[in-house]
């Protein structure tokens, strides 16, 4: 069966659309999980580059860090996305400033998710966009209080569905796992609620210490579970480098 390409967003990543045999299902939401520094804000930040390269504008909503240091970092990187930004091909929202009277609130478990979800739209909607990014999505949501876990779980469900059903936006949101946790969110939802998980990792194997790339879900795509080598390569972003499988069968080989 030939696979419809125009029905799919094309990540930017050099080999994940092979695998995926296209990119994202567009219109649809994608976890990107992993401890700290294994690449999510730069596989985030390439998906929405690619597609303002490709006449898809983008927006970006930074939760953690605020977005000129964000675009500081990203220029020593070797990506100065001024031009873009200036052309309203991306868009990068702070969203601590954007919501600062939410964010001072006490009462902030209380907040409607339609304030925000509509916010976020509204957004979107000002440069047309067609790629979304949240990263990371935990503190959006939650308030860091156990009774918050609830209605952080609705909130998220409110949201991905309100994003999906505009058919406009294909959305990548980034999860932190605490090192040594099995989990891939902070609220045991996000990953039922989108159509594709890619975990981020790095393992020591034979005294080699290597960035792994898991694709652990991908809905509706010919795609099983499966591992690959990858590097992040300044100017460039991450770029496939080779199966896991292979990887350790060359290593085994050159041990023998």
């Amino acid at each position: 069966m030939t696979r419809r390409l125009d029905l799919f967003a094309p990540t930017g990543v050099p080999g994940l659309d092979e695998i995926l045999a296209g990119g994202f299902l567009r219109g649809k939401t994608y976890l990107v999980a992993g401890e700290a520094g294994c690449g999510k804000t730069i596989l985030s930040v390439q998906f929405l580059i690619h597609g303002a390269l490709q006449g898809e504008p983008g927006l970006y909503i930074a939760i953690d860090e605020p977005t000129n240091q964000l675009l500081r970092g990203l220029r020593l990187f070797g990506w100065d996305l001024g031009d873009l930004i200036s052309s309203r091909k991306l868009m990068f929202l702070d969203m601590r400033t954007h919501f600062s009277k939410i964010y001072m609130r006490e009462e902030r478990k209380h907040i409607e998710p339609r304030y925000i979800i509509e916010q976020i739209l509204n957004a979107a909607k000002r440069i047309n966009a067609k790629r979304l990014v949240i990263d990371p999505i935990a503190p959006l949501v939650y308030g860091g209080r156990e009774e918050d876990v609830l209605y952080a779980r609705e909130f998220l469900r409110e949201m991905v569905f309100a994003i999906e059903k505009t058919g406009e936006l294909t959305t990548v949101m980034t999860s932190e796992i605490p090192t040594g946790s099995s989990k891939l969110s902070r609220f045991g939802v996000e990953e039922f609620l989108a159509s594709g998980i890619i975990v981020l990792g790095i393992e020591e194997i034979y005294g080699n210490v290597e960035r792994i790339m898991y694709i652990r879900k991908a809905r509706w795509a010919p795609v099983k579970p499966s591992k690959y080598v990858f590097d992040i390569v300044s100017g460039k972003g991450i770029v496939i480098r080779e199966p896991l499988s292979e990887y350790l069968k060359r290593v085994t080989r050159a041990r023998a």
